[in-house]
């Protein structure tokens, strides 16, 4: 047929220098995990570890890393009282020590077996000079939420900023395998905890205060080998947007983090098999540190740095992959 225009022409000299690019400058492959931190963060692969429910950090043979040492604090929580549940370890205890340094007080929720863990983590909270009570208990339990909540403020002086991160998450390999029993302390944990936390502590927040939720990469794409998990933090991503518009107008601010893979001890505690390869499939090819978490839950905890922000799910995924 005729060209008059001649787009074909055209399209085939576009083709030509693209080919003859391409064989000039081979794509880019990336040698290692990319690293673009303040410090190096490990990469896979990593020791092949197993460890029991629900996971302590101290058994870690990989230690997270958590502290943050090039953070300097500049009073974006000054005077603030915070809660953090599973705030023993993983992100929750990088949550808890950021909190600390922009100058929080902060309540530590865990559950019993974790104490070792969260001494770790109060020891750390005065270090940076801020009062620290760790709270034992099962956020899955209504009346303990209430009660550690009415503690918190009685002992802390209020409660500004909730932190909702305590989780239960293991995989099945099989749909027929994921047992009712299984399934039910994953929704109780997930989301009856983030419900009973949220509502214990509203009646003390006021105008300025701020809920921050954990949600979860698999609850925007999904992961066929933790439906239960996946399901519950597309749960917590729309009860972060619901509950954004009815506390709105007592000015409380509900937004959510989404992280992707993350170095914690909820990983080996869960498929050991995959551990070593853990966080390869993302853009970046390395799960993120808890250190490397934290600052977004900050981001969102401030009235300094997100007053104009509610309702939303930030993910923080280490980049999402074309292929």
């Amino acid at each position: 047929m005729a060209d008059p225009n001649g787009v074909a022409e055209r399209q085939r000299a576009i083709q030509a220098r693209v080919r003859e690019a391409d064989r000039a400058r081979p794509p880019e492959e990336m040698k290692g995990a990319m690293q673009a931190g303040a410090r190096r963060y490990p990469e896979p692969p990593f020791p092949g570890q197993a460890l029991e429910k629900p996971g302590l950090e101290a058994d870690q043979d990989l230690a997270p890393m958590y502290d943050a040492p090039y953070w300097k604090g500049s009073g974006k929580l000054e005077g603030k009282v915070a809660i953090v549940t599973g705030g023993d370890s993983g992100i929750g205890r990088a949550v808890a020590v950021l909190f600390a340094r922009e100058g929080a007080d902060v309540a530590v929720m865990h559950l019993e077996h974790e104490q070792a863990d969260a001494e770790v983590v109060r020891a750390a909270v005065e270090r940076e000079g801020r009062r620290a009570i760790t709270i034992a208990g099962d956020v899955t339990d209504r009346a303990f939420c209430f009660a550690a909540v009415e503690r918190v403020a009685r002992e802390l002086g209020g409660v500004d900023v909730l932190v909702n991160n305590a989780a239960f998450q293991l995989h099945v390999s099989r749909f027929e395998d994921l047992t009712e029993e299984h399934f039910d302390l994953t929704v109780r944990t997930n989301l009856h905890g983030y419900f009973h936390m949220a509502q214990a502590c509203v009646p003390h927040m006021k105008e300025g205060s701020a809920i921050v939720n954990s949600g979860s990469v698999t609850g925007i794409l999904g992961n066929s080998t933790i439906i239960d998990y996946s399901m519950t933090k597309g749960g917590i991503h729309s009860f972060t947007r619901a509950l954004s518009g009815s506390l709105a107008p007592r000015g409380i601010r509900v937004n959510a983090v989404a992280p992707g893979p993350v170095w914690t001890p909820l990983n080996p505690s869960d498929n050991p098999a995959k551990v070593e390869s853990f966080g390869s499939n993302t853009r970046m090819k390395r799960p993120a540190q808890p250190e490397e978490i934290a600052p977004a839950y900050l981001f969102l905890a401030s009235p300094q740095m997100s007053s104009y922000v509610t309702g939303e799910v930030l993910p923080v995924v280490g980049g999402y992959t074309d292929r």
